[in-house]
C-alpha cells in the first residue's frame, strides 16, 4: 500500500465518520450547530477530495474550536483519536518533504498499537476486570447497555468473565500482530468486529468508524517496515 492509498483511505474514512457525528449536532444548540454546520460541509470536500490540504486545515480549527466549546474532548476516546486522526494528516499533507510527511503517519500507526496495549494493560491490573465483575457492572448499573433486555448479562458471570479475558488478552497481543501482513488483517477484522460490538451493545458508535479509519495507517506501516 503506497503512502498516497493510505492517507486517501484514512481521508475518506475520517469524512465519514465526521460526517455521522456532525448529523448528530445539527439539530442542537446554535453554538454547536455553529461548528458542525461548517464541519459537514469541509467533511464532504474531503470525502470528495477537494483541496483536501485547506480542507483538513479547515477541519482542525473547527476541531479546536469544538475543545473550546466543550472544555475538552466530550466524547473521550473517540474525540481524542478523531483528533490524533486529524492532526497527523494535516501534517502529512503540510509538511515539505516525503521523509516527514511518512514520519507524521507513522506516528498515527504507532499510537493506535499503543492504544490497544494500554487499554489491555489497564485492564489486566484491575482485579475486577480478571475477576469479570467490571463487565457485570457494566451490564447491571450502568447507562451504557442500548436495552434494559441486555442487563441480563449480569447474571451470566462465566460468559462475561471469558469475555473479559479474551478483551485483555486481545488488546495485550495486538502489537505481535505486525510481524505477519495476514496476522495484521485478522487482529484489524477481530478489532473492528470488538467495536462494532461495543456499538451494537452499548451504543458506542462513535468509536467504530473513527477507529477504523486508523487502520490504513498501520496497514501502511507494516508494509513499509516489511520492505
Amino acid at each position: 500500500m503506497s503512502l498516497e492509498l493510505a492517507l486517501r483511505a484514512t481521508e475518506i474514512l475520517m469524512g465519514f465518520a465526521f460526517v455521522l457525528q456532525s448529523l448528530e449536532h445539527l439539530a442542537s444548540f446554535q453554538n454547536e450547530q455553529i461548528i458542525h454546520g461548517p464541519r459537514l460541509v469541509l467533511s464532504g470536500l474531503l470525502l470528495a477530495g477537494i483541496a483536501t490540504p485547506w480542507v483538513l486545515l479547515g477541519l482542525l480549527a473547527l476541531g479546536l474550536l469544538h475543545l473550546q466549546r466543550f472544555q475538552g474532548p466530550y466524547n473521550g476516546g473517540s474525540d481524542k483519536m478523531s483528533l490524533l486522526i486529524l492532526c497527523c494528516l494535516t501534517a502529512a499533507r503540510w509538511l515539505p518533504s516525503e521523509h516527514w510527511r511518512e514520519y507524521a503517519f507513522a506516528y498515527l500507526a504507532g499510537q493506535l498499537v499503543i492504544c490497544y496495549f494500554i487499554s489491555g494493560q489497564v485492564k489486566i491490573v484491575n482485579p475486577e476486570w480478571r475477576s469479570g465483575r467490571a463487565l457485570q457492572d457494566v451490564f447491571r448499573f450502568s447507562t451504557y447497555p442500548v436495552s434494559e433486555s441486555l442487563r441480563a448479562y449480569a447474571d451470566r458471570p462465566r460468559l462475561l468473565w471469558m469475555m473479559g479475558w479474551a478483551v485483555m488478552l486481545f488488546e495485550l497481543v495486538f502489537p505481535l500482530a505486525l510481524f505477519s501482513r495476514e496476522t495484521l488483517i485478522l487482529a484489524l477484522l477481530t478489532a473492528a468486529l470488538f467495536h462494532l460490538a461495543n456499538a451494537c451493545l452499548f451504543g458506542l458508535n462513535r468509536f467504530f468508524w473513527i477507529w477504523l479509519a486508523a487502520y490504513p495507517s498501520l496497514l501502511w506501516l507494516q508494509e513499509r517496515l516489511i520492505l
